[in-house]
């Protein structure tokens, strides 16, 4: 079975969680417009490459007419080549990820989300099996709830990648996927956008994902996970699940806490033991409590021995499939507990590499603003917003300008 995006995290909810926010806060603009650099250019090598790649398709089984009406309004794209030359290593802590992904407007809009789509999800659950918190928490990172599905044309996008040849084989499959995608009339050319490197819809499938597991839950012939009505993409993502392992009515995981002393050695994905045999070691639910049995489960420390700690089962498996970041399947687990009712992380956060806590980051940004340097919120991460503010506050006190928050700089801001 193949995973969604385990080697390659293309999707908006990787993507934007990740470089779009921090500094501050989350957009609730659906974006419509062209992107920059998303208009196609005329390129000789790409127009050689795109006749060469025709006669392939031919070969693969795809129509001469589903081809030509695919690329008639195709082109080479400069800014997928730049997004894919300039990606940014991002490695969020587990504490900033979960302020993104499980913000108070997150929480607020997939709440309003559920109530508004609770007929379609609820049939959806019966019928896969998948918890509609599941299933919108997954929307909810993926795209916003539908806000952020993408603009970029996919046969373009994926053309260009394939075409440059960092990773020419993998595009050139996903663009074959596409075709045949349209060959079988779930959508046409104009509508299949997406993300810079073809990650498509609500829940933005790569093609080949798409092909594999995208449903028809309205029943109207197509799997239309690009429309407005998130219904089919919904459903899509339970089917993923569902065909993934998930087992309705085994949480994800549940934060937990370990007693003094503990040896950390027993932790990690894999090293699964029962309840009863974490109990007889001291485990207890965050609040103290004695540890549901839902099967043998593992004990995972994303922000080592002194942040939370998280006793996970098989549906953290089944989430990883979808994408197997360990910060990305807790954001979907822990925003789909936050939509049931549950409240934040109750385990402490160590301070960051500069002995700064997000309570402190978040005094910084506030500060910041107060003093005339915006950085568009205080959601206590660090992102290009809150960087560009303090070189602001730097150049204009006559101080080194490096960007970087200290508490040094919080001191004097508050002095």
């Amino acid at each position: 079975m193949q995973a969604q995006r385990r080697a390659f995290t293309f999707g908006l909810g990787a993507l934007w969680l990740s470089s779009c926010v921090g500094g501050g806060g989350t957009s609730s603009v659906v974006s419509r417009g062209p992107e920059p650099g998303m208009s196609p250019v005329p390129n000789a090598g790409f127009d050689a490459w795109v006749d060469g790649f025709k006669s392939r398709a031919t070969g693969r089984g795809l129509s001469q007419s589903t081809i030509d009406t695919a690329f008639r309004s195709a082109g080479f794209l400069p800014g997928v080549i730049e997004r894919d030359r300039n990606q940014t290593e991002f490695k969020r802590t587990l504490e900033d990820y979960l302020a993104i992904a499980a913000s108070a407007e997150r929480v607020a809009k997939g709440r309003a989300a559920l109530a508004r789509h609770r007929n379609a999800l609820s049939a959806i659950e019966s019928r896969y099996g998948v918890e509609a918190e599941v299933v919108t928490a997954v929307w909810g990172l993926e795209s916003q709830y539908g806000e952020r599905r993408g603009t970029v044309p996919v046969i373009s996008a994926l053309a260009t990648l394939a075409y440059d040849g960092r990773r020419g084989a993998f595009f050139e499959q996903q663009l074959t996927a596409a075709l045949r995608i349209l060959q079988n009339g779930d959508t046409t050319p104009a509508n299949m956008t997406g993300s810079w490197a073809g990650a498509m819809g609500h829940t933005q499938f790569i093609p080949t994902s798409y092909l594999e597991y995208a449903v028809d839950f309205t029943g109207d012939g197509r799997r239309d996970i690009w429309a407005d009505d998130p219904t089919d993409a919904l459903a899509s993502a339970a089917a993923y699940l569902s065909r993934s392992g998930w087992r309705k009515g085994q949480p994800w995981g549940i934060e937990i806490r370990l007693p003094s002393g503990f040896n950390t050695a027993v932790t990690g994905r894999g090293k699964g033991r029962s309840s009863d045999a974490w109990s007889a070691l001291g485990v207890t639910t965050a609040d103290g409590g004695r540890l549901p049995n839902h099967g043998a489960g593992s004990i995972i420390l994303p922000q080592g021995a002194g942040g939370p700690a998280f006793l996970i089962f098989n549906n953290f498996n089944a989430i990883a499939r979808y994408n197997n970041a360990v910060n990305y399947v807790i954001g979907v687990g822990h925003l789909s507990d936050r939509l049931r009712g549950a409240g934040p992380i109750r385990g402490n956060f160590p301070p960051d590499a500069t002995g700064m806590t997000i309570s402190d980051r978040q005094d910084l940004q506030r500060r910041l603003t107060a003093a005339g340097f915006d950085t568009e919120g205080s959601d206590g991460v660090i992102g290009a917003k809150t960087r560009a503010a303090i070189e602001g506050f730097q150049r204009a006190r006559g101080l080194p300008v490096t960007g970087e928050p200290t508490l040094a700089l919080l001191q004097m801001l508050r002095g």
